[in-house]
């Protein structure tokens, strides 16, 4: 799951990111609103957590511009103030839910899974294409008879792959939505979890295929 984290405070920003990331998220720092207004609206987030005070932009005029642009990524608000007013104002402009600083680590990971939860309500836990099946709650990818678990790369490249079935999706796209703007991982990198996920799908004698358009992205077919 991937998470966009706008934070001005840098060093509560690093600690956030550190925490994320070990529970296994995806995450992308900004440090001002107008930089977490230009992110948002790349909707490849799975969540977005918002400071409410942040330079250019605040958090609620973030929030605002996001969903008056239709953008429906939910939304964790986290601010120094506590008082209800800031709180109904951020709930009433579409956010999702409202943290106080200071805070536990452990209540914001549970927010996020409470929100991500949610999110997936209206979602399928699996992915079905040709004869092949991904489960998204243990990354394991099936055809039925036998299964094969996938890395959190993996999976990440097949549910979009299989989210968006024959439509090409570019190694650009691949890297902003995976490994993140700011990963200094080389581009390479996707053609090597293509190879990875070619072998899988074979081994599985998957009736889809991972095509190549040179220079462009993949797809993924069904070849029934």
């Amino acid at each position: 799951m991937r998470i966009l984290l706008a934070e001005d405070e840098k060093e509560m920003s690093n600690a956030l990111v550190a925490i994320l990331k070990h529970n296994n998220y995806s995450v992308d720092a900004v440090y001002d609103g107008a930089d977490a207004l230009d992110y948002g609206m790349s909707q490849i987030y799975d969540v977005i957590i918002l400071d409410i005070m942040m330079p250019k932009l605040s958090g609620l005029e973030v929030l605002a511009r996001l969903r008056d642009q239709g953008i429906s990524t939910p939304i964790l608000m986290l601010t120094a103030k506590s008082q209800i007013e800031d709180r109904i104002k951020g709930l009433d402009t579409g956010a999702d839910d409202y943290l106080s600083k200071p805070f536990a680590m452990g209540e914001l990971l549970a927010r996020v899974r409470a929100m991500s939860r949610r999110k997936a309500e209206f979602m399928p836990n699996q992915i079905q294409l040709g004869n092949i099946n991904l489960n998204k709650e243990n990354y394991e990818l099936s055809n039925g008879e036998s299964c094969i678990r996938l890395s959190n790369k993996e999976f990440q490249m097949l549910e979009l792959l299989l989210n968006n079935p024959k439509q090409l999706i570019s190694t650009e796209q691949f890297m902003e939505r995976i490994w993140g703007y700011d990963s200094e991982a080389e581009i390479n990198v996707v053609w090597v979890y293509i190879s990875y996920l070619r072998k899988k799908l074979e081994a599985l004698n998957a009736n889809v295929k991972l095509k190549a358009v040179r220079g462009v992205g993949y797809t993924l077919e069904d070849t029934v």
